[in-house]
């Protein structure tokens, strides 16, 4: 940003900066921060003794370079800063922890006053020897941004259909077809300049093209969107130079590495983006100081050299299942990654969202300071600013339906609204009117002329505005051509990257080792997970009973074969684990962090050892007791080509990860992957058996070379050189048999094989992150109704003088309901214990209190602020007296209309509106509010509000649900799906009102709502209030914490804390309440207000009120009901399977996909092993028929299992929301989620059973048919319910996926395949009756070979078909009845541990 300093090239100036004029509150250690100490700064030019002027004649002497890294350093003799012996000259780079602390607590007394005071000092410094610092003009002229849209009827949702039909528009094209597209403007004809040292402010409603401008002007706008127009930084265009390097673009998304603490997070990005041409400017402050003498004041001389200030705590980011950071100190973590880097220009997109208004002040009160003394160029769209955080800037940009309507000084654009016949209220914000007066609903309001009011749209005012004075000075500045100088240039940076290429990787690479000693637990995990296998495996085909002959020959191959299956699956988890990291990388990737391939060969490098460790554990553990050749060489050949299959697979699945980007579609192309390489290997069928077109498969196929090199290693080994009866070693004959006749030589050709595969999978893993983009920016889908809308072809029927004052508060509960109920709480306090890791850190304490004492009641028909800084323990507070606490130890008494609480009925009759928004992805908003209703609203609410929903199910109170999606305002996205967030679906503000109106359509007597305003606009907040208003004049009892009130939000409140001093004009209350309780205020004032509060009368009388409210009325009895819930458990198991049937036909990534999988694979299995079903001529032709068997169950079973994972994962999320909101029961949801895979389980094995059956020419009866068909729906349901039931099982999707591969080995080892049942050891035995994959091809085989009596050739010998199935694999026909209880048995039981787990484990930590 501001040129101001330079030292090491990894680290940078703006975040110490900014950080510095943060509050303490606002430092991620404020208990440990030294700035709340008061001491006095004492460094003057006039104290400057005669010690301090023979060191500086030392540093004069200095050349340039080293001069600008030395400094004087105060010597200290003891641990404070007040025992000063003498000053000493030390390198910046050299200074320890400890002094840097020193020093800053000497140099800063207190944050929020003495923050511009140092920057004036910075920049008086560079003033003194007549430096300009580059500054950075971004002008925009006639800017156009378009979106295309493809066009539906009906409801533009992604069905199953609408996805297929939208798969097909290529061919359609082709035969000339025109596919129904539309061009949606953004952002029209918007012209204009962002000057430097200038604050301007982005407003506008939602939708208006805020993003869409802050995109375009930082050079990151997506490229499917149309874009045309000029945009100049200096005069120079985007194409010119790198704009992703001359600004910053803060995002509204929070997008981190969960694993990484806040410090490392910043410190990476510190590393990234260097400190551009700061070194630089920081030689030429010296060399000049010295040319005129110039002496500057010592504290700024080592503050402008010291970067790296210990200013963030070491607290891992997290994420929705994993505790880290609150969402405040996140959205601060978002703005700290870029300004840390030497950028001039800020683009910033609602950075305040989640913080407290005094938080919020502070930050933009430092950008201030930052853009005036520095330079800087800034533009900063705010949602909510108050009244104090608006006064800060010195622009206003005013934008509604893609336009700009106002832009111009801030002091003019009440005067302009007012020639427009508008006027601004003496008590209300400014911010807050400027978005209500462009909204047609609350214009009306504001229109002060005597001519009768008409609505003035965004068109007339942007007229206006072009034809004001303001608007034609502004264009006569935009068409002005901009006079390039040489500091413009300075200003402009043209390399891609800030520091050498070298040290990028570097710092990518020390990240991803960071990861992995963050991730431990899941590579030990899985090296665990490993051990255990090669042991069960090594005792399975265990060396006593394998003798050198042909029949045990082919046990050794299944060995050799499985080890290869178990290593290749072993690197499956790469999948999850790099798609996770995904949204991270293209945000760094596309702000210019570093190259794709120093992220790529990072990550490569690292997973080698794991790759030779993994190898090496299952060849120590195997080798020897199975069997192998006992030859040294042997043994590290076999372990060098293990390395090879594992680091291929890890290889290939991340090139998969990289390329698909996706969970489903990346899980179902590695699916596919191992498929392929698993029947093209040579095992499951060999060479020569293989259709002649198809043998291409064999030699293309990575596990054909550890196959081929593992076979020739070990059966061309002396101890198999035996002669046999056709005159060939006993190895070359059992190589023939396998197609795997090979020399020697093969093994090295194998190797390096293995090898390239792996360097083509990384080539094409870098190549896949350096070209393609983030997903989910798709052509989006329109319905042909709203685009009527958006175009004007009709009118859509917006009142003018519609309010939302007269809606209804909807039908009363029942017996909650006939009393009006309080809430009290006295002495509440909770207390968690200290992780082991914080211990590590220095914590000592085992404890940590976040609640203390804690007193005070909610009255009904009273709404209540709860209002604190970031951290204080609003969000805490809410989650205890709503029941939500999951950790911790919880002390004191809550009561509930003066009855102690009873958590189930306290359920029932309150709503808790999270601060995270979570709900199902592919429900629409109407949908939602449905599902609540139907599940919340008593069985005994009046017929008459109730109506038919079409669909055979009977809906609660659907004119009370239209009246609130009217009130909230989510009328007109009501069919639209809600999606996930940075993906799709509902933007950011709307899914915030859903979230409110889910909860508000339960009609609760109790509503605790966290942070409801936050992520809308100062209008939508206003309207969220007004309706929450109206649900307390009722009689209920709401308690909000609030973050960012505007002036009309915060008088909605009827308490609040007493004793607040009289505030400024037209100043916010909560934000004047915030900073004269501020901790650094306790510090100046020298008072607790904590203990002057409890002093106080207002204390007295709520302890009094608290003492009355805990005793119950007479007539009053404590709540009771015959349920937990509001509805049977068959009514929540309908309304469950309602929702979860909509979510499934709408998700076709996931549902889709599956069934084109299915025929794809049954395609691939019928071509294969085409007609060979009734061609039995030997023990070979069988096991190449039991291997099409085999395959087919493996892999139809593995894809059903991945690909329900991350489905199943998004939705518990979702059910730990609706389950402590009471709405059902576990059992209720669980059997709804097995039930709706049933008619889709159906189809794979439809599909399967029709392609597969005719094609490999199985026998025709309907008996075998039906079996057929049994085995395999089975087969998918145990599958698929396992995989259920581990998501509930485990704490993540990643762990769950983990575990699952350890069951896709058991279930290959004890299927039957590899090693038959009558050759298992006794000891495992009850492993393989436990395996369901066994029960499933021994009905296959049996079913299909049980009964045929045809003569064949086995080993030379004469036998029958189903007497070879019963005497080698043990599968007798006259047990097919068992066979049939068992496999419908194993879906039973998984789906019963499914519902058993999911009600009993809670991952989630609250």
């Amino acid at each position: 940003m501001a040129k101001l300093v330079g030292t090491e090239e990894h680290k940078s100036l703006p975040a110490e900066l900014t950080e510095i004029g943060k509050s303490s509150r606002l430092s991620f250690r404020s208990h440990d921060s030294s700035f709340r100490r008061n001491v006095s700064v004492g460094s003057s030019r006039d104290a400057i003794n005669e010690e301090f002027i023979q060191e500086w004649a030392k540093i004069e002497r200095l050349p340039t370079y080293q001069r600008s890294r030395v400094f004087l350093f105060d010597e200290y003799s003891g641990g404070t800063i007040t025992d000063v012996k003498g000053k000493r000259m030390i390198d910046a780079s050299m200074l320890e922890p400890l002094d840097r602390h020193l020093f800053i607590e000497k140099l800063i007394k207190q944050i929020e006053q003495d923050n511009l005071c140092l920057l004036q000092k910075l920049r008086n410094r560079v003033d003194k020897v007549g430096l300009k610092l580059p500054a950075v003009e971004v002008k925009y002229k006639n800017l156009f941004v378009e979106a295309e849209c493809k066009v539906v009827d009906g409801k533009p949702l992604p069905t199953l259909w609408n996805s297929l039909k939208s798969s097909t528009s290529v061919i359609s094209k082709l035969m000339g077809s025109q596919p129904q597209e539309a061009k949606l403007a953004i952002l029209r004809d918007v012209s204009g300049i962002i000057k430097p040292g200038r604050m301007t402010l982005l407003l506008g409603p939602p939708g208006c093209g805020k993003t869409s401008l802050l995109l375009a002007l930082s050079g990151n706008l997506d490229k499917s969107l149309k874009i045309q127009g000029d945009i100049e930084y200096n005069g120079y265009k985007l194409k010119e130079f790198i704009p992703q390097k001359t600004s910053a673009y803060i995002s509204q998304q929070d997008l981190h590495i969960p694993e990484m603490t806040v410090r490392e997070t910043i410190d990476f990005s510190a590393r990234c983006q260097g400190v551009g041409s700061r070194a630089e400017t920081m030689i030429e402050v010296c060399r000049r100081e010295k040319q005129e003498g110039i002496i500057p004041d010592p504290d700024i001389d080592a503050y402008m050299k010291i970067l790296g200030l210990d200013i963030c705590a070491d607290i891992i980011v997290g994420d929705a299942m994993r505790r880290g950071v609150s969402g405040g100190q996140k959205k601060r973590l978002t703005t700290g990654e870029m300004i840390v880097g030497p950028t001039k220009a800020l683009f910033m997109d609602e950075i305040t969202n989640g913080l407290d208004s005094s938080t919020a002040f502070q930050i933009v009160s430092c950008i201030q300071q930052l853009v005036h003394i520095t330079n800087a160029t800034a533009l900063i769209a705010l949602l909510q600013p108050a009244p104090e955080t608006f006064d800060l800037f010195d622009d206003i940009i005013l934008m509604a339906e893609g336009k700009i309507v106002y832009h111009g000084p801030r002091d003019c654009v009440l005067q302009f609204f007012e020639d427009c016949g508008f006027r601004c209220p003496s008590r209300k914000g400014v911010a807050d009117f400027l978005q209500e007066v462009i909204s047609r609903k609350d214009q009306q309001q504001y229109w002060f002329c005597e001519d009768p009011y008409s609505y003035v749209s965004a068109d007339l005012f942007h007229d206006k505005w072009r034809t004001s004075s303001i608007g034609v000075v502004l264009h006569e500045e935009v068409s002005r051509p901009h006079a390039k100088t040489q500091g413009d240039e300075d200003a402009i940076c043209f390399s891609k990257f800030s520091l050498p290429k070298w040290k990028l990787f570097k710092a990518c690479l020390s990240r991803e080792f960071l990861l992995m000693k963050r991730n431990s637990f899941v590579y030990v995990f899985k090296l665990s997970q490993l051990v255990v296998v090669s042991l069960i495996a090594m005792t399975v085909f265990l060396r006593t009973r394998m003798r050198i002959d042909m029949l045990h020959a082919n046990y050794y191959l299944g060995a050799l074969f499985y080890g290869l299956i178990i290593l290749l699956v072993d690197g499956f988890p790469e999948v999850s684990m790099t798609i996770m990291r995904l949204p991270v990388f293209f945000k760094q990737r596309d702000l210019c962090f570093y190259p794709a391939w120093a992220y790529a060969i990072s990550a490569t490098i690292l997973k080698v050892p794991l790759s030779i460790l993994a190898a090496f554990l299952w060849t120590v553990l195997t080798y020897y007791t199975i069997g192998y050749t006992p030859e040294a060489g042997r043994f590290f050949r076999q372990l060098l080509l293990l390395s090879g299959v594992h680091f291929s697979s890890i290889s290939l699945f991340r090139f998969f990860a990289a390329f698909f980007r996706t969970m489903v579609t990346a899980t179902f192309a590695s699916v596919i992957l191992i498929m392929f390489v698993f029947i093209f290997s040579g095992f499951v069928i060999p060479r020569p058996s293989m259709p002649g077109w198809l043998k291409w498969g064999f030699w293309v196929a990575p596990l054909t070379y550890g196959e081929i090199g593992l076979a020739v290693n070990e059966f061309l080994a002396p101890r198999w050189e035996k002669i046999s009866p056709s005159n060939a070693t006993l190895g070359q004959e059992i190589l023939q048999s396998r197609g795997l006749q090979f020399d020697d030589y093969y093994y090295w050709i194998s190797v390096g094989a293995l090898f390239g595969f792996s360097l083509l999978a990384n080539v094409g893993y870098t190549l896949a992150l350096s070209l393609l983009k983030a997903p989910g920016t798709s052509a989006a889908i329109i319905s042909r109704e709203k685009l009527s809308q958006l175009q004007g072809l009709r009118d859509p029927g917006e009142d003018a003088n519609s309010t939302t004052s007269s809606k209804s508060s909807g039908p009363r509960n029942d017996a909650e309901l006939d009393a009006l109920i309080s809430s009290e709480f006295e002495q509440v306090l909770l207390i968690l214990l200290w992780s082991q890791e914080m211990r590590e850190r220095g914590f000592s304490e085992k404890k940590l209190q976040l609640l203390d004492g804690i007193t005070g009641a909610f009255r009904p028909g009273v709404l209540t602020a709860l209002m604190g800084i970031s951290g204080a323990g609003k969000t805490t507070l809410l989650d205890v007296l709503a029941g939500r606490k999951t950790s911790g130890t919880i002390e004191g008494e809550i009561r509930i209309g003066g009855y102690p609480k009873f958590q189930d009925t306290f359920a029932r009759i309150s709503g808790y509106c999270e601060q995270t928004d979570i709900h199902s992805p592919q429900i629409t908003v109407e949908e939602s509010l449905i599902f609540s209703a139907w599940l919340r609203l008593p069985d005994n609410v009046d017929s008459k509000t109730k109506t038919f929903y079409r669909i055979s199910f009977t809906m609660c109170a659907q004119e009370f649900i239209n009246e609130v999606l009217e009130i909230i305002e989510l009328d007109e996205v009501k069919d639209s799906l809600v999606g996930i967030p940075g993906v799709g679906g509902l933007s950011t503000e709307q899914r915030k009102r859903l979230t409110i109106a889910v909860e508000l359509v339960a009609n609760p007597s109790i509503i605790f709502m966290d942070e409801p305003t936050t992520g809308l606009d100062a209008r939508a907040a206003a309207i969220v209030m007004r309706a929450v208003k109206n649900v307390v004049v009722t009689g209920r009892t709401v308690v909000c914490t609030i973050h960012q009130p505007s002036i009309d939000i915060f008088e909605a409140f009827d308490e609040n804390i007493p004793g607040v001093p009289k505030i400024r004009h037209n100043y916010n209350p909560a934000t004047w309440m915030l900073e004269v309780t501020s901790a650094s205020a306790e510090i100046e004032l020298g008072i607790d207000f904590a203990e002057f509060y409890r002093n106080s009368v207002a204390y007295q009388k709520n302890e009094e009120l608290v003492r009355q409210l805990s005793t119950p009325s007479p007539s009053s009895k404590d709540l009771h009901f015959d349920s937990r819930f509001s509805r049977s458990v068959w009514d929540q198991y309908k309304a469950c399977l309602w929702k979860q049937h909509l979510s499934y036909w709408r998700s076709p990534s996931y549902n889709l996909v599956r069934l084109i999988f299915a025929t794809l694979s049954s395609l691939i299995f019928g071509l294969l092993f085409w007609k060979q079903g009734k061609s039995i001529e030997n023990q070979q032709s069988l096991f190449t028929i039991f291997g099409s068997m085999f395959s087919g169950v493996i892999f139809l079973g593995i894809n059903n299992c991945s690909n329900v994972l991350p489905y199943v994962a998004t939705e518990r999320t979702v059910v730990y929301r609706e389950r402590f909101a009471g709405m059902y029961c576990s059992w209720a949801y669980s059997f709804a989620q097995v039930s709706v895979e049933l008619p889709y389980l159906f189809s794979v094995a439809l599909i399967f059973t029709v392609i597969t059956y005719p094609m490999i020419g199985y026998y025709s009866s309907a008996y075998k048919v039906f079996w057929y068909f049994y085995a395999m729906f089975c087969t998918l349901l145990y599958f698929n319910y396992m995989g259920m039931m581990l998501v509930a099982l485990t704490p993540n999707y990643q762990l769950a996926s983990i575990i699952s591969s350890a069951f896709y080995s058991m279930f290959n080892l004890f299927s039957g395949f590899l090693i038959p049942q009558p050759h298992i050891p006794k000891w495992w035995l009850w492993l393989y009756y436990i395996c369901p994959t066994s029960w499933t091809l021994n009905g296959l085989l049996s079913s299909q070979y049980g009964d045929i009596q045809q003569g064949i050739t086995v080993f030379g010998k004469p036998t029958t078909v189903a007497s070879f199935v019963e005497d080698y694999f043990g599968f007798r026909h006259d047990q097919l009845g068992i066979v049939a209880v068992v496999l419908i048995l194993f879906p039973l039981t998984f789906a019963s541990l499914f519902a058993y787990f999911i009600g009993k484990l809670n991952f989630q930590r609250r």
